[in-house]
């Protein structure tokens, strides 16, 4: 029975966002530690795998998109903007930032719920590095001595290491969660998680 379950994810995923909160309630109502992987889809991992960037799907599939989406954000009681003033934005820093606070035992999950509100709930640029350092700020960290780490390469080498771990996983969507060697890729797949969890209990 593993005591983790590994938590693949891009900083600017609306399903990740959909999710998170009730990943991590069901992770912490088993007992279970969360092994934070943010990652680059976009850029390091659709290419490997497959994936297409958003512009680059079909226009049924982009409007199919919008429609579960706005689906989902209902059926949780969780609003959203289905279409943010800043997205897509480039999201390396953000992946970058969330490694940095991971390292440094900080937080993780709080800052991605607040780095993916701040796309989907505020309006807000991810992609400024000001942003993010604001929203550090805000949770009690030192946002300037984040963004210094986060531009490092022990960041990047981070970064690049979550992306070959997921794709080694046979991850290749946002979000995934990994436990026992299996992959529930999407926040509608959380029930079948958390029967595994239960079956392991």
């Amino acid at each position: 029975m593993a005591d983790t379950i590994d938590y693949y994810y891009g900083m600017l995923s609306p399903f990740a966002f959909l999710g998170h909160d009730r990943f991590v309630a069901l992770a912490a109502s088993h007992g279970k530690k969360i092994n934070f992987k943010p990652a680059d889809f976009i850029e390091r991992i659709f290419a490997r795998t497959g994936g297409l960037k958003l512009h680059d799907r079909s226009e049924a599939r982009q409007a199919y998109r919008l429609k579960e989406l706005a689906r989902w954000s209902k059926e949780l009681g969780v609003p959203m903007n289905l279409q943010p003033r800043h997205f897509p934005v480039a999201d390396e820093l953000a992946a970058r930032f969330a490694i940095s606070v991971n390292g440094c035992g900080l937080d993780t999950g709080a800052f991605t719920h607040a780095v993916l509100t701040a796309v989907w709930q505020e309006e807000r640029n991810v992609a400024d590095p000001k942003t993010l350092v604001a929203i550090a700020d805000t949770l009690g960290m030192s946002g300037r001595d984040l963004l210094t780490e986060a531009q490092s390469e022990t960041a990047l080498a981070g970064l690049e290491r979550n992306c070959d771990e997921a794709v080694a996983s046979g991850v290749f969507g946002t979000p995934s969660y990994a436990y026992e060697g299996e992959v529930f890729w999407g926040q509608d797949r959380l029930q079948f998680l958390e029967a595994a969890l239960q079956s392991d209990a």
